[in-house]
């Protein structure tokens, strides 16, 4: 079972948007009605929490760098 933390948001209207804002951590996420702004914060602080997952493995090349003669 996955463990439960509660944050504090902070709520507020921008022309047609309304914001949330966690105030324990700089997320933020917005939606068209105060309870859409909260669900749609408490999604990002779940990917924010989330650890990333690489959907292809990075490629590692050599760099050479020659130094210049002083």
């Amino acid at each position: 079972m996955a463990k439960k933390q509660k944050f504090s948001a902070s709520v507020w209207r921008e022309g047609r948007w309304y914001i949330a804002q966690c105030l324990e951590v700089d997320v933020v996420s917005q939606g068209t009605s105060e309870s859409a702004a909260l669900k749609n914060l408490a999604d990002a602080l779940v990917l924010h929490f989330s650890p990333p997952l690489a959907t292809r493995a990075p490629k590692v090349l050599p760099v050479e760098v020659k130094e210049r003669a002083a």
